[in-house]
């Protein structure tokens, strides 16, 4: 599972950029396409937070959808998974976005 090593370099980062002060929420983006499971990410979100700083937080994840551009037929088309494959019928498909994983904002009580 490594949402677990994902969170803990969150709870990571977050614990060193905000110097002790306990911190309410961490606000994270989470592609559709990054292969990340959100549900796994709050799980673990309790475990590694358990006696820091960050213990009692809430995890807000946002979702974006993937996009991809079609080198085929020049389209821009929605990406629900990683299966590439334009309406055309082409696979020549360029992800966009929806690979993102990032913390966005983080709120201190």
């Amino acid at each position: 599972m490594h949402e677990l090593a994902i969170t803990q370099s969150i709870v990571d980062a977050v614990t060193d950029q905000t110097a002790g002060a306990t911190v309410a929420a961490v606000h994270v983006r989470v592609g559709r396409l990054s292969g990340v499971l959100p549900d796994a990410m709050r799980f673990c979100f309790e475990v590694v937070t358990d006696g820091t700083v960050l213990e009692g937080a809430r995890l807000e994840i946002e979702q974006p959808d993937g996009c991809g551009h079609c080198r085929s037929c020049g389209d821009d088309i929605p990406l629900a998974d990683l299966i590439l494959l334009c309406p055309c019928g082409s696979a020549d498909v360029q992800v966009l976005s929806g690979r993102e994983l990032s913390v966005t904002s983080v709120e201190v009580a």
